[in-house]
């Protein structure tokens, strides 16, 4: 009898660990969303989707065994800073991170809780992770371009409108991407016999000045850089048509809301590829061994109707290897 309940014990003492183990793994993870745009910008639910579909694949549904908590910074500095203290308070498992504007005050608050950020450009550079390959801490995630693409928009320029001389290139100055950016962009110019004049993407009422005189002396075009300038897209895209400036946008969705023509990966793609990460991370891997991905693929889209105001014929080798062309 003493045997038995020995054996029976025995067999209790190796169950209930795994039986707690597994309830443990079926406890509700929390994910704090902290995204530079707005709520209200049209690209918010399309990212916001795609990220929450790419979980539910992956076995974690909202209202399940999932919570997610988003916080929308509408492009405002204080308002970053304030609410990557409130997601901090909220002690999630992974947070979710987008824009170099908001990894570093989200680093700053927090070196213990995972982050995995999207659309940070130079994420070496600029401090957040020691190489692409290792990042070393508690941060990793994907980098939307190199600075060699910020050449290809000035190239695309010329293509689609072969008459202009003059380049605006609307970055911002104080980061080290925005820097490098111009720089790409200075290194190809003389090979197209482009004149280049920077503009400041961080001060609204002196961009809209810069661009004004910037328009007053023909055959001029505008050249979108990353940095400052989604959350301002409406009023550029705004003024390259008043100031009829053929542009070009690195990303699509400022084709979608009338820009002329884009090259750049898909933004909506890295929130499905973030999810993959946060489910890792979840089950065990660390930011730390998680390299930093690059796109593997450059999108081209035109919108056709601006080109049209503008008076521009798109070449065809334009239109048959662009990947989305608005009617």
């Amino acid at each position: 009898m003493q045997r038995r309940q020995f054996i029976a014990l025995l067999g209790g003492a190796v169950t209930w660990p795994l039986a707690a183990r597994a309830q443990q793994d079926q406890r509700v993870r929390r994910i704090g969303v902290l995204n530079a745009l707005a709520e209200d910008d049209p690209e918010t639910p399309l990212r916001r989707t795609a990220f929450e579909q790419a979980l539910k694949a992956l076995n974690w549904t909202k209202g399940n065994n999932l919570r997610v908590d988003y916080r929308w910074a509408a492009g405002d500095t204080e308002r970053i800073r304030k609410l990557a203290a409130e997601i901090i308070a909220l002690e999630p498992d992974v947070i979710l991170t987008s824009g170099n504007s908001v990894v570093a005050p989200m680093m700053q608050a927090t070196r213990t809780i995972p982050i995995v950020f999207v659309q940070v450009v130079d994420p070496v550079g600029a401090g957040f992770v020691k190489s692409l390959a290792r990042p070393g801490g508690n941060v990793t995630g994907f980098t939307p371009s190199e600075y060699s693409l910020a050449g290809k928009w000035l190239e695309l320029l010329k293509q689609i409108a072969p008459y202009v001389t003059r380049a605006a290139v609307i970055r911002n100055p104080t980061l080290g991407y925005g820097i490098g950016q111009f720089a790409v962009v200075q290194a190809v110019a003389p090979s197209l016999g482009m004149e280049l004049s920077p503009i400041n993407a961080l001060d609204v009422s002196e961009m809209e000045s810069e661009i004004a005189a910037f328009a007053r002396s023909p055959n001029g075009g505008l050249v979108v850089t990353i940095g400052g300038t989604a959350t301002h897209r409406d009023l550029i895209i705004a003024l390259a048509a008043k100031h009829r400036l053929p542009a070009v946008y690195p990303y699509s969705y400022f084709v979608s809301s009338g820009g002329l023509i884009s090259y750049g990966p898909d933004t909506i793609d890295q929130y499905r590829r973030a999810a993959v990460y946060i489910d890792r991370i979840f089950k065990g891997e660390k930011p730390a061994d998680l390299p930093v991905q690059t796109p593997t693929k450059y999108n081209l889209a035109i919108n056709l109707k601006t080109a049209k105001s503008l008076g521009l014929a798109v070449p065809h080798a334009m239109l048959t290897r662009a990947d989305e062309v608005i009617e």
